[in-house]
Order: structure tokens, then sequence, then C-alpha cells
């Protein structure tokens, strides 16, 4: 069992900021001191996502900084559709302008496709790497996912507020088996906040060439993945393209993971990280 560095029930104070970036200002939170580990959530989400584990992964001895990629949260939106690499280099300018010399990465789905990429960019200062649920997809599963997301109807405002309705049964048809009502209701609040296009992130994500960026890899890495994520399976085949890498799955569970079973989750994280 994993033991906390400060007593369980004590709060570590957060605090939020800006730097600029090549789209305008980045948002991002920072939670506790010790050991840089960088957070890049999903997609349409934003860095609200992981909430619920500053303060358990902090109280384990790491300076938690959480990024809302562009377009997504509070940061300022792209004028034009984003590469991978784009968005990892605006992760890059925030370790730079945090002066920030080694950092570990996590991202889950959007957000591990942006932190393997940025593994590959600078490698010399990623200490460890964690993919949640790389979106390892093939052509046809691309396509599939992508004609899904863009026929979902456009939200349009109504006075009855009919809209916000409309977005509840999206979230919850994109969500099956979902459990947790919290997290459900804030995963509509991130969506409301979305500052650009929201399928920015997912087209950015299936243009990516990941299997190669996967092989080209070379930091200590852990695939985490839970059975009852959407993308599991697309996990299990990144883990068979990548033998070598450390490989976690947790029971159940939705692509609200962290809020499902936050410790849980913060335990697997915090395990790979120190050991």
């Amino acid at each position: 069992m994993l033991n906390y560095l400060v007593k369980k029930n004590m709060n570590i104070s957060s605090k939020k900021a800006y730097i600029d970036s090549k789209y305008g200002q980045l948002h991002y939170q920072v939670t506790g001191i010790g050991s840089p580990l960088i957070l890049c959530h999903q997609s349409p989400s934003s860095l609200d996502m992981f909430s619920n584990a500053f303060q358990p992964l902090a109280k384990f001895g790491f300076q938690v900084i959480a990024i809302d990629t562009p377009g997504y949260g509070q940061s300022d939106a792209p004028k034009e559709q984003p590469s991978v690499t784009d968005y990892a280099s605006c992760v890059s300018d925030l370790i730079n302008a945090l002066s920030l010399t080694k950092v570990s990465l996590l991202g889950h789905h959007t957000g591990a496709s942006i932190v393997a990429e940025l593994s590959t960019m600078i490698p010399e200062r990623i200490e460890k790497l964690i993919l949640n649920g790389p979106p390892l997809l093939n052509d046809e599963e691309r396509h599939t996912v992508m004609s899904m997301i863009e026929k979902a109807p456009k939200m349009i405002v109504q006075k009855d507020g009919a809209h916000l309705m409309e977005l509840w049964e999206r979230r919850k048809n994109f969500t099956p088996g979902w459990t947790d009502l919290d997290s459900m209701h804030r995963g509509i609040i991130q969506m409301l906040r979305v500052t650009g296009d929201e399928i920015h992130g997912f087209k950015a994500a299936f243009s990516q060439d990941l299997e190669t960026v996967l092989l080209s890899i070379q930091v200590p890495t852990m695939i985490l993945t839970n059975t009852g994520d959407d993308i599991y399976f697309a996990a299990q085949r990144a883990s068979l393209l990548r033998p070598d890498f450390k490989f976690t799955e947790l029971e159940k569970g939705t692509h609200d993971i962290v809020d499902e079973q936050t410790d849980n989750w913060v335990e697997s994280v915090v395990e790979f990280l120190q050991n």
C-alpha cells in the first residue's frame, strides 16, 4: 500500500495561471510541490476531468500541472485546425515557461496522443510517460468514430433550454455504462466551455500516425486503461505493439474513470511513477 507524504485529510493549495502560446493564452493549474507531473485531458474536455485526482497526487509528493488544451477549458482557441505536434508544442512552451528541467507526462485519449508526441520531441526532458487510453485506431475505426462525432447535432441555443437536455443526452449516449452523476454533470459543463471547434482535438488525434510515434518512444512508459473504456481495445493493441511498456488495467468504468475510481487510478499512476 502506498503512503501519503502528508495527512490524507490535509488540503494542498492550488494555483491557476496562464502563459502565452502560439494560440493565445494557455490556461493551467498547479497543485502541490515535488516531482512535476503534467496532465493532458481528453476531448472535448478540460483539465477539470482530473480535478478529483489533484489532491491525492499532490499528497504523494507530485507537483500536479494540468493543462487546458488550446480551444478547451479556459485556454484561447486556435483559428485553424492544429496538429498533435502543435498541441504538444504548447505543452513544451509551458515546461519552458515554468523552468522545469524534467517532467513526467500523463495524457488521456487525445491527451495521450499529445504526450506521446511530446515524449519523442524532447525525450531528454521526460522522466516517465503514462498513456491513459491511447487511441491507436485503424483507418476504418477512425472513420467510424469521426463520422459519429461529425454527425452529432451542433448545439443551437434555445429559449426553453432544450439544447442543454440535448447535450446531456448526447454525452450519455457517448458514455455507455456511466454511473457517476457528478462526473456526467461536470462533463457537460466542460463541453459548454469549449472556446473553439470542439472536434479540433479529435481531428488532430486521428490525423496523427500514432503507431509510428509509439514505436519511437524511448522513455519509460505505462499504458493505463480500464475494461469499460470505449477504446479499451486500442490500449490492448498499443500494448501488443510495445510489449516492453508496463500495462495496467482497471476493471469496468468508462472514459470518466478518474472520477469513477479515483483511488485506484491514482494508486496505479503513483506506483508506476515512484517505482
